[in-house]
């Protein structure tokens, strides 16, 4: 009705809107028209489109369409190129008629099957052993897994009730299950300190038990081995200062989680020498731990049966978002370095750490199970950069 009026095709009486009145005999339909000369593929102006899609009479739609035709290479059936000539084409002779593939000289080559560093093992522990030796540490041998409880527990002062010592800590051995290789002299010296104490020290009062320290077991720390060691330096005259380190492997019987595996890797440094105090511990440490690239250290109070006094060491950890135990540490008591023979007034400073707990710091890794053992994502390890310890 607007559209007619519009055109003027109709007309409504004065004083009556409802009567329609006519006003040509005939009705040109442009509209009609426009879209029939569209549909026959005609070009219209732009006003006229705009007209006609606002009206939502058109929409636009976009075909594409392809002419095909044979071209200068054109076979009825496929002919397979060579690639390589073979013994049997020379033999033949048939290499003269073939047609060979062009060369691709853009192509990649095949990827190269090559090896890949494992940050824990092979970068971080490498960095850390040179860490040591450019603090003038030697390094200790660390090739036995297996340790009698004698010196993994009894020569460190830990008594044999100790909750460390129970089955539910430590991996002990069916086969064979005790040894008899022991220091007889130093075994009675150490069951001496156990039982009524000595060099100024009560004692556990306890009665001590060969069997209990003949035991084999999976050694729970790299401490066994710092035992023999500073066993076999006492027997040394005259006595010489030392400083060793150790990075191996221990086994803890322990719930797994994100932070804790049963089968990890200890690092561990001491010095042994006259005069040498906490003040010096805590120095060593942070030298040792600014060379690691972990300046923000803390030191906590803490308890071991070996050490007085001990310190438990925490570094800030930005992936965690908080403060992470990465070691213990602390001086080794008298009830355990003068019965193996060391000088009056010498003295050891000590301290323990894993090796997967800096590396998870240095990486960025917030699962130890991503780092270690058999859930360890290679393509972690095929993407994952170079580390350089010390470096912000």
């Amino acid at each position: 009705m607007k559209t007619a009026a519009k055109n003027k095709w109709i007309g409504f009486e004065k004083g009556n809107k409802d009567l329609v009145l006519r006003k040509v005999d005939t009705i040109k339909d442009d509209l009609q028209e426009q879209l029939k000369r569209l549909e026959n593929g005609e070009v219209l102006s732009d006003k006229v489109i705009d007209d006609l899609k606002r009206r939502k009479l058109i929409t636009k739609e976009k075909s594409i369409w392809y002419a095909l035709k044979k071209g200068p290479q054109f076979v009825a059936k496929r002919k397979k190129l060579a690639t390589d000539v073979t013994q049997e084409h020379l033999r033949s002779g048939d290499w003269k008629d073939l047609e060979f593939k062009d060369y691709n000289f853009g192509a990649q080559g095949q990827p190269i099957a090559i090896g890949y560093v494992q940050p824990l093992l092979e970068v971080v522990r490498e960095e850390i052993q040179n860490i040591f030796l450019q603090m003038g540490f030697t390094e200790m041998p660390t090739n036995n897994y297996v340790e009698s409880s004698f010196w993994n527990f009894d020569a460190l002062f830990q008594p044999q009730q100790h909750p460390a010592r129970d089955s539910h800590d430590t991996f002990f051995l069916e086969a064979p299950a005790a040894t008899k290789q022991l220091p007889e002299d130093y075994l009675e010296k150490v069951k001496e300190v156990h039982q009524r104490g000595g060099y100024g020290s009560k004692g556990y009062g306890y009665d001590w038990k060969r069997d209990e320290a003949e035991k084999n077991l999976l050694r729970t720390h790299t401490t066994a081995v710092s035992t023999r060691m500073l066993y076999k330096l006492a027997q040394e005259k005259p006595f010489a200062p030392k400083r060793y380190y150790s990075i191996d492997r221990v086994f803890r019987n322990e719930a797994v989680d994100r932070t804790h595996l049963a089968e990890f890797h200890q690092i561990e440094g001491l010095i042994c020498d006259y005069g040498l105090t906490l003040g010096d511990l805590i120095g060593v440490l942070e030298d040792f731990f600014s060379s690691l690239g972990m300046s923000k250290l803390r030191f906590k109070p803490a308890y071991n049966p070996y050490t007085e006094p001990s310190m438990e060491i925490f570094s800030y950890h930005e992936g965690l978002k908080k403060w992470v135990e990465v070691g213990n540490s602390g001086m080794f008591r008298p009830e355990m370095l003068l019965p193996m023979g060391l000088p009056e007034g010498v003295n050891v400073i000590a301290w323990g750490l894993s090796l997967e707990r800096p590396t998870m710091i240095l990486y960025g890794i917030d699962n130890i199970r991503d780092l270690f053992g058999p859930k360890v994502d290679f393509n972690l390890i095929k993407s994952n950069p170079l580390c350089r310890l010390g470096l912000q």
